[in-house]
C-alpha cells in the first residue's frame, strides 16, 4: 500500500528546523511519507515559520492545489494554524477529519509594456504598484476602463481580503472577513493639495471588476510590481491591469478556528 504524502517545508531558525525535526519522526511514525521538496502527488503541505514562510511556500510550490497549515514559529502568525507545542492534537485531528478547508481569493496583476508583452504576477496577499524609490509617482487610474482619478503618492497597494490584515492594515486600510470576495485599493502615501488630489482612503472593489492604472508618461520608465514581497522592475510600461484571478490557495483550518477570534487575538 502507498504510503501518504506530505511536504514539509520550513525556514532556517533554529525553533522551525528542530520542530520540523519532531514532526517528520511522528508523521512517520503514523505511517506518511514525508519529503521536503515539492510533490504534485503530496495531499498536504505543512510550513513551518512564520506568515512570510508559508508565503514564500505558496509561491515556491506556485500555488499548489492540495491543502496548505501552517505551525507557527515566527511572531505574529496569522495565517499559521498550529503551535509546535500541539503537534499530537493538528496530527490527531488531521487523522480525523476535524477540519475544514478555507480556500481563499488571489490577485492578479496584467503589465503591458511597449513592445506589446504581457506579463502576470499572483499574490495571496496583495500587489503594489509603485515607482522610482524616493520619487512621487503619478498614476492615471481606472475601474473597468472609466476614467477614476489621477493619483499622486508613493504607490498603490491591491489587497485581497486574505491580504487585509497585512501590510494593507499598516497602510490604515480595512480589515476584510476572508469569506468576502472584493479588492481593496488602499493608497500609499497619497498627495491631496490644490495640485494633487488623491482619495485618501481605501476603494472596496467587487470581484468582478477590474482596476486599471497607467503611469504618467515620465514613469513609464521605472515601475515597481510587487506580489507578496516579491519585487519585479520594468520598463517602458502602458499599462497594468489588476483584477481578482482564478486561483486559490486552500488552507487547512481546525476544527476551533474561527477568523474574527483569531483577529481579536493577534491585534487586540
Amino acid at each position: 500500500m502507498k504510503k501518504k504524502l506530505v511536504n514539509i517545508f520550513t525556514n532556517n531558525t533554529n525553533i522551525s528546523l528542530d520542530t520540523k525535526t519532531e514532526l517528520t519522526k511522528k508523521l512517520i511514525d503514523k505511517g506518511y511519507a514525508v519529503t521536503g521538496e515539492f510533490s504534485k502527488d503530496a495531499e498536504l503541505i505543512i510550513c513551518i515559520g512564520g506568515d512570510g514562510a508559508l508565503l514564500k511556500t505558496i509561491h515556491s510550490c506556485d500555488f499548489p492545489e492540495c491543502p496548505v497549515i501552517g505551525v507557527n514559529t515566527g511572531h505574529l502568525g496569522f495565517f499559521q494554524e498550529v503551535r509546535p507545542e500541539d503537534l499530537d492534537r493538528f496530527i490527531s485531528d488531521y487523522e480525523n477529519n476535524q477540519y475544514s478547508i478555507q480556500e481563499l481569493n488571489t490577485v492578479m496583476a496584467t503589465i503591458t509594456t511597449k513592445d506589446g508583452h504581457e506579463y502576470n504576477h499572483v499574490g495571496l496577499n496583495e500587489i503594489v504598484i509603485q515607482g522610482r524609490p524616493s520619487y512621487t509617482v503619478h498614476l492615471y487610474i481606472s475601474i473597468d476602463d472609466m476614467p477614476i482619478e489621477k493619483f499622486s503618492g508613493d504607490g498603490i497597494l491591491i489587497a485581497t481580503p486574505a491580504g487585509s490584515t497585512a501590510y494593507n492594515y499598516s497602510l490604515g486600510g480595512s480589515i476584510v472577513d476572508p469569506t468576502i470576495k472584493l479588492l481593496q485599493v488602499t493608497p500609499i502615501a497619497p498627495m491631496n493639495t490644490t495640485a494633487y488630489r488623491s482619495f485618501t482612503s481605501s476603494l472596496l472593489l467587487p470581484a468582478e471588476l477590474s482596476l486599471g492604472v497607467a503611469p504618467e508618461k515620465q514613469y513609464e520608465n521605472r515601475m515597481a510590481i510587487i506580489n507578496d514581497g516579491i519585487e519585479t522592475i520594468y520598463t517602458d510600461v502602458i499599462d497594468i491591469k489588476v483584477r481578482m484571478s482564478d486561483t486559490s490557495v486552500k488552507l487547512l483550518r481546525l476544527k476551533d478556528y474561527d477568523f474574527w477570534n483569531k483577529v481579536k487575538t493577534k491585534f487586540l
